[in-house]
């Protein structure tokens, strides 16, 4: 662990898959992380043990991303316990699929409020108030390239947040802050292998050139690269880590 790095990031949806790893990354590179989950508590409780047990710092703190109130109350639990925020990471996300003609209003409704709200909610405050010289990333979809079927509605949220994205990193110009997204391929996570046959992940898995399907560790190794100073001069950007399937 390296104890040289005292910055603190907050990881939203950290309680289990990417943002999990992510969590656990940063805090091997010596972050101090907040996990902030929704609903799983039990494991965001563990996964807090975890890093603690293993020398790092952490702290639990839920909230709905969705709602307005919830970054404020995330900066201001970081604020007070550990002086301020360096990096924002808009990890929280759900997917339904379904055909444009099939999708009714809630699956409409609760992807942009998670998937788009959630992550606007989150560069708002962030503009606001992280430390200058930080880093902020943000999660798409390589499906926003691929273009599949029955992904409609999960798509275009996530290609909203590239968009907000490439605008933020221009509107914080002159505070060294980069901001960037990553957007994962099929990835061996809860998300993703939910209600799939075994062939169609077996299907998926050989579609990139590197014949896998990603994993947590995979994607939180590019955030961790994009936050640390090897990632300093990257900005505005989609990382799409998906094995070269697009």
């Amino acid at each position: 662990m390296n104890q040289q790095t005292q910055q603190v990031a907050i990881i939203t949806g950290a309680s289990r898959g990417i943002g999990a790893a992510i969590a656990k990354r940063l805090a091997y590179d010596g972050y101090t992380v907040i996990v902030n989950y929704a609903r799983q508590q039990v494991e965001a409780d563990e996964l807090v043990s975890q890093i603690e047990r293993a020398g790092g710092r952490a702290l639990g703190a839920r909230g709905d991303v969705s709602d307005p109130a919830t970054f404020p109350m995330l900066f201001d639990r970081a604020e007070e316990a550990f002086g301020g925020v360096d990096v924002l990471v808009n990890n929280a996300g759900i997917m339904n699929l379904s055909t444009l003609a099939d999708s009714d209003d809630g699956l409409f409704d609760r992807q942009i409020a998670i998937n788009l709200r959630g992550t606007f909610n989150g560069l708002r405050e962030a503009s606001r108030r992280l430390r200058n010289g930080g880093s902020i990333v943000n999660f798409s979809t390589s499906v926003v390239g691929m273009k599949l079927e029955t992904y409609g509605v999960y798509a275009a949220t996530k290609a909203a947040v590239e968009t907000l994205t490439a605008i933020l990193a221009k509107e914080l110009r002159g505070r060294g802050i980069n901001v960037n997204a990553v957007a994962p391929g099929p990835t061996g996570t809860d998300l993703f292998l939910k209600g799939k046959p075994q062939e169609v992940i077996d299907r998926m898995a050989k579609m990139a050139p590197l014949e896998r399907l990603g994993t947590p560790e995979d994607i939180a190794a590019a955030v961790a690269f994009l936050v640390g100073q090897d990632g300093s001069w990257i900005n505005g950007q989609v990382l799409r880590a998906n094995g070269g399937l697009i």
